[in-house]
């Protein structure tokens, strides 16, 4: 007869590593045999030094992120002064091509538009604004468009016999507040001549200037 053979599952299950107690033990016995060696001599010299790399690795990242910190604000700082400076010297070319027109315009009233527009007055900024609405008056009627006033010139066009409607529209209602507010209505220079511009682009679309 052979000899009666163990079950697998009972050996398993009967095996000291699935006793509670053993396994209590065991963990007390390592927990207590891990902090005696934290906190001996080598332990502590061990953690010291673990301590000392590890602040050093937190130290080189912290200083590589200054560093990173400074380049990014440094680049951007390069990219907006290139931004400012590319900004001003547009604004001073266009500037330069509305004064060399002022002598060379073929429509004498543009001419004192821009002459009003180049004052160091805010009110002549307004005048420039005034005497640019009244030229698209008369452009508006030269063009075929019937009314008494501006606005009711503005009514008859649509965006397909006068494409830049809209752009009539929002430099006539600037004029608007100004005839009605007077000096109350305040404007920047630079408003003034971007709405000068949005006149000069309708003019010289339709050869009026």
């Amino acid at each position: 007869m052979q000899p009666p053979q163990n079950n697998p599952v009972e050996f398993v299950l009967t095996s000291k590593y699935f006793d509670p107690l053993y396994l209590f033990h065991q963990g007390t016995f390592y927990i207590k045999k891990f902090f005696s060696i934290i906190f001996s001599d080598g332990g502590r010299s061990i953690g010291s030094t673990l301590l000392f790399f590890l602040s050093m690795i937190f130290l080189s990242i912290i200083c590589y992120s200054l560093v990173r910190i400074f380049e990014i604000r440094a680049k951007e700082e390069r990219h907006l002064k290139h931004e400012i400076e590319e900004y001003a010297h547009n604004k001073r070319e266009y500037e330069k091509h509305l004064r060399e027109e002022v002598g060379g315009s073929k429509n004498e009233r543009w001419s004192k538009t821009l002459n009003y527009i180049f004052s160091q007055r805010s009110s002549d900024w307004k005048l420039a604004i005034i005497e640019a609405d009244e030229m698209l008056f008369n452009l508006m009627g030269n063009l075929g468009f019937k009314g008494d006033s501006l606005g009711d010139r503005l009514k008859m066009a649509n965006q397909e016999n006068f494409p830049e409607l809209s752009t009539a529209w929002e430099v006539h209602t600037i004029r608007n507040r100004i005839a009605h507010e007077g000096l109350t209505f305040d404007i920047s220079h630079h408003e003034a001549k971007r709405v000068i511009s949005i006149y000069e682009g309708i003019f010289y679309r339709y050869g009026y200037i």
